[in-house]
């Protein structure tokens, strides 16, 4: 049935790291997409201590889109959880209800924000996008990924149990009250995990949307997979059962 917003609705938070290449493309197709939504949206776009001309292109894009899009900034590259939680607390501070997070390379195609927003509703906490469930999809990405990805999904669901399919995907939308008040330890990509592990201890209910992943075409993924992200995301897994 979709949402009923009061004013203050939606946070698109976007972490961007070295991101020239994409960052002008992205902010213009999210923000086309946002002036469809009637009620009160806002793009949090996370400058993670870029290097190259990132901070100056969100900043033009500041001046044209005014009150549609926020920069946030900071000089040292923290990392992709420190960026997410950065903009989770900004949106929490600036009263929004939900929070939708994506990739700035548009792997994750923003016409999904109205998915998300039909199928979030009073009894579901966080939408995730699945790329595992009917009509989802998985485009060009290397074999090896795609086998890691599947494996590490069954797996969260053995312990985690919350009847989805894609826990590893970061395209999702979040009902901000229940992550008032969590303080995230992970600066990588693990947050994804970490987020799962607090909701789920807050009582969470979960629901998923079909969405097609790609992979980048002119820019490489930040993503890497290291021994600490198999044993950071293991790690919530396990502590997942005492939750």
């Amino acid at each position: 049935m979709g949402l009923k917003f009061k004013k203050n609705s939606i946070a698109i938070i976007i972490p961007m790291y070295n991101e020239e290449v994409s960052a002008s493309n992205c902010v213009d197709k999210v923000v086309k997409e946002l002036s469809k939504i009637k009620n009160f949206t806002k793009l949090l776009a996370i400058n993670d201590g870029s290097k190259d001309k990132t901070l100056e292109i969100l900043n033009q894009k500041h001046k044209v889109y005014k009150n549609k899009v926020e920069v946030i900034s900071y000089p040292k590259n923290k990392g992709y959880g420190h960026a997410l939680s950065t903009g989770i607390k900004q949106a929490i501070k600036d009263g929004f209800e939900y929070y939708i997070t994506m990739d700035s390379d548009l792997t994750n195609d923003p016409k999904y924000i109205h998915d998300f927003i039909n199928a979030m509703s009073n009894k579901v906490d966080c939408v995730k996008a699945s790329r595992y469930i009917d009509n989802g999809k998985v485009l060009n990405v290397p074999l090896f990924r795609r086998v890691v990805s599947i494996v590490g999904n069954n797996l969260a669901e053995l312990f985690l149990g919350l009847g989805i399919k894609d826990y590893t995907n970061g395209f999702k939308m979040v009902r901000l009250s229940l992550l008032k008040g969590v303080k995230f330890k992970e600066n990588n990509f693990s947050i994804i995990l970490e987020e799962i592990y607090h909701l789920k201890k807050r009582g969470a209910k979960f629901a998923e949307i079909p969405n097609t992943l790609t992979v980048r075409k002119n820019s490489k993924s930040h993503f890497r997979y290291t021994p600490e992200i198999f044993y950071d995301y293991f790690k919530y897994l396990v502590l997942s059962l005492f939750a």
